[in-house]
C-alpha cells in the first residue's frame, strides 16, 4: 500500500463509521467500561465483520476497537499487561482481516482515545479532567498504548475525540518522539458568535496551530461533531495547520439520558461541502452505519 500521507495527496479518501454503534446494532453489548474493546477478548469474529460492513460499504480506511482499551483500563477488567498488550495488537490484525473479508485494500487507524474515554464518564465531551490530570501525567497515560499499536503495524494513529488543549499537546509531544504517522481530531463545538471551539472551550485554530510543526501528524481535523459544524472547522482545520483534515461528525442526533433514546434526525449532512471546505479524510462517528458510508463514498466519488 501507498502510505497515507502520500495517498492523501491524490486525493480524498473514505474512513469508517461508528464501530461500536454498528457492534451494537448487531446485538453485542457495548455498554461496559471497555466498550467495544471488550469483544477484542469475547468476539473478535464480530469486530472483523463490523469492519467488513464498511469496507464493503466503501471506506477505505478502517479504524480499529482500540479507542477504549487500555492498560488502566484492561487492568480494572482484570486483564493484565500481557493480555492487554495482545489485545492491542489483535485491534490491528481484526480491521486488516474485515478489509480483506470485503475483498478491499486499504489502510488501519488505530483509534487511540482520549483519557476520558478511559475514565467512561462522558467526560471526552467536556475535558473537565485536565483540572486534575497534568500534561505530563496524560504523556504517561498515553504512552504505551501509543507503541505497542505503532508496533502492532497499523498505518497511523488515529488520536481522536480529544476535548482540550493539554491532551492534545501531550499527545502531539509523545508523537514527536514515537515518529509514527497519526493525525489529531477533535470534538468541537461552534458557538454562537461563529468560533470554533473545543469542548473545553479554547479556539479550534489555537490548539490545532500546535500540530503544524510535527511531522507524524500527517492530518488534523474534528470527530464526534455535530454534521452541520464539520464545514466551519474543516476551514478553521486547514487554515491553522496547514495539514490535510479529517472530517468524521456523529449522525447528528442527541441522547437524551431521561428518556433514554437518541432524538433529532440522522443524517451525515452535505459531504459534497466538508470536501469543499478542505476535508480529506471523510468519514463518521457515532450513530454513522455502513448505509452512512456508502452515501459517503458515493460523494467523494
Amino acid at each position: 500500500m501507498t502510505p497515507l500521507a502520500e495517498a492523501l495527496a491524490a486525493g480524498p479518501l473514505v474512513l469508517d463509521g461508528g464501530l461500536s454503534t454498528e457492534l451494537e446494532s448487531r446485538g453485542h453489548d457495548v455498554t461496559s467500561a471497555l466498550w467495544s474493546a471488550r469483544l477484542l477478548r469475547d468476539d473478535p469474529a464480530a469486530i472483523v465483520g463490523a469492519h467488513a460492513a464498511f469496507a464493503a460499504a466503501g471506506a477505505q480506511v478502517a479504524t480499529t476497537a482500540s479507542y477504549q482499551a487500555t492498560f488502566p483500563g484492561f487492568a480494572a477488567a482484570g486483564i493484565d499487561a500481557g493480555q492487554a498488550r495482545t489485545l492491542m495488537t489483535r485491534s490491528v490484525t481484526l480491521a486488516r482481516d474485515g478489509l480483506a473479508a470485503a475483498g478491499r485494500t486499504g489502510w488501519v487507524a488505530a483509534s487511540v482515545g482520549p483519557y476520558g474515554a478511559f475514565l467512561a464518564d462522558g467526560s471526552e465531551y467536556t475535558g473537565d479532567y485536565v483540572d486534575d490530570v497534568t500534561v505530563a501525567e496524560l504523556r504517561e497515560f498515553h504512552r504505551p498504548r501509543l507503541h505497542v499499536l505503532a508496533e502492532a503495524g497499523a498505518d497511523v494513529l488515529a488520536c481522536e475525540t480529544l476535548p482540550a488543549a493539554a491532551e492534545v499537546e501531550a499527545l502531539l509531544a509523545e508523537l514527536a518522539e514515537l515518529g509514527a504517522p497519526a493525525w489529531i481530531s477533535l470534538t468541537a463545538v461552534t458557538g454562537p458568535d461563529g468560533v470554533v471551539r473545543t469542548r473545553r472551550g479554547e479556539p479550534l485554530a489555537d490548539v490545532l496551530a500546535m500540530a503544524r510543526d510535527v511531522d507524524p501528524v500527517i492530518a488534523v481535523g474534528v470527530n464526534c461533531t455535530d454534521p452541520a459544524g464539520v464545514p466551519a472547522a474543516v476551514q478553521v482545520a486547514a487554515a491553522a495547520s496547514g495539514k490535510p483534515v479529517v472530517a468524521c461528525p456523529n449522525s447528528g442526533e442527541v441522547w437524551d439520558a431521561a428518556a433514554r433514546r437518541w432524538t433529532g434526525q440522522a443524517g451525515v449532512g452535505d459531504v459534497t461541502g466538508w470536501l469543499a471546505a478542505g476535508a480529506r479524510l471523510v468519514g463518521g462517528c457515532c450513530r454513522v452505519r455502513p448505509d452512512d458510508v456508502r452515501a459517503i463514498a458515493a460523494a467523494v466519488r
